[in-house]
């Protein structure tokens, strides 16, 4: 019965994946005009073709393709990421002082110059992939000088850990937010988050002995800083010295964080940090099951400041659950994670796709009902959370599905 739900689980992941999620992409959203992607399309399929480019969206697009075709080689996912890379490089890449520019226009003039580690991060995760299927060394240069910008300028030797922003030049921002719902402080939960899963995918390419030590350090940033230990959630903002200015709680990005904390473990292959790191991603885990979905299995974006749950859900976050509670399945052989799995992709499939205009929503409810306002493709709304989610999943259910014919 198990390997019988494990296949039905596993189908529906693929066509999801190859018949609404990748040919959306791939039919909607170039600018053969002006070079890369549309920056913003709306739930109904109208186009803002002067809307702003993002480099979130830009190199989260490069990720997908190029892991399209690691996943399932076809030149059209390979044409694909590199109409994206070419992009990136022409219109992003800061040629007198290194670095990804924030944001550009339709035609890819500079918008924002201020290099953001978040952005800095995704460009590196990018780049480490489209170099895994390309092999092209200028690739992997690219993401060594990012790398080692980064950490001349914005790793913090006194009290470990980054900064979030500099300006062009790479001095110091006084102004350091991600987004305009970000709180102005030195460091963030988020920012390590994704640096962290940067590093990871480019020490699979390039197993640099710095970059190794600097995977030991964001995990022990973790460990030691960013999670509570009495409530296994991860604190948010910090000022210089870790101190943390936020008692919110968000509920994505403990889930999603559970299982990249193991990925970066395994790519290490330390195997009593791998069972020290298993321990916290099942403690993130059940901390998120405890007060984080609904009881139809949603996850609520976010618990505030105030203790009040905010109670809608981002694609985002319900695809990442999928994911980690697979993971956590496998980490413990508990069934209920993978019940819980099954039943956050079923919530997925009956309230997040558009069975009308093709890929997914952005935020549903707390009733399941999409907010139509939000864009299907905008600055932060790429195929990365739901496409990698998919493509995991499809990978995790082969091995748990080969597992149960032995």
């Amino acid at each position: 019965m198990e390997g019988e739900i494990l296949h039905e689980f596993n189908q529906s992941v693929h066509d999801e994946l190859f018949k609404n999620i990748v040919p959306f992409w791939i039919e909607r959203t170039p600018d053969h005009e002006f070079g890369g992607f549309y920056g913003r399309i709306s739930n109904a399929l109208i186009v803002e073709k002067q809307a702003p480019k993002s480099l979130i969206l830009t190199t989260r697009i490069l990720w997908t393709f190029a892991r399209l075709y690691e996943f399932r080689p076809d030149n059209i996912y390979l044409n694909l990421a590199e109409h994206a890379y070419r992009f990136l490089m022409d219109k992003f890449i800061d040629r007198e002082y290194g670095g990804a520019y924030w944001m550009v226009d339709y035609k890819g003039n500079i918008l924002t110059d201020k290099k953001k580690m978040y952005g800095q991060a995704f460009t590196i995760y990018a780049l480490a992939k489209y170099y895994l299927v390309t092999k092209d060394p200028v690739v992997l240069e690219e993401a060594k000088k990012i790398f080692q910008l980064i950490e001349t300028h914005n790793y913090d030797p006194k009290h470990r850990g980054y900064f979030e922003t500099s300006n062009r030049d790479w001095t110091m921002a006084e102004e350091m937010r991600l987004s305009e719902i970000d709180m102005n402080e030195m460091k963030s939960m988020n920012t390590h988050l994704h640096l962290m899963e940067a590093y990871a995918a480019f020490y699979r390419v390039w197993p640099d002995e710095m970059l190794k030590q600097k995977l030991y350090e964001l995990i022990a940033c973790f460990r030691d800083f960013i999670i509570a230990p009495e409530t296994m959630h991860f604190k948010l903002f910090f000022d210089e010295a870790w101190h943390s200015k936020s008692s919110a709680v968000s509920f994505g990005h403990d889930i999603e964080g559970s299982w990249l904390l193991c990925e970066t473990a395994e790519v290490l292959k330390d195997h009593i940090l791998m069972d020290e790191i298993k321990t916290i991603s099942l403690d993130l885990v059940n901390a998120t099951m405890k007060d984080g979905f609904s009881k139809c299995y949603s996850i609520f974006s976010e618990r505030n400041s105030d203790g009040i749950i905010c109670r809608e859900s981002h694609w985002w976050q319900q695809a990442e659950a999928v994911v980690a509670f697979i993971n956590g399945y496998q980490l413990s052989k508990n069934k209920l994670y993978l019940e819980w799995a099954v039943k956050c992709w079923e919530y997925i499939k009956k309230h997040f796709v558009d069975q009308e205009y093709g890929e997914w929503f952005y935020e549903t409810d707390e009733h399941g009902h999409p907010d139509q306002r939000r864009y299907k493709v905008s600055e932060w709304k790429g195929p990365y959370h739901n496409g990698r989610a998919c493509m995991e999943v499809i990978d995790r259910l082969k091995m748990l599905n080969n597992c149960t014919k032995r």
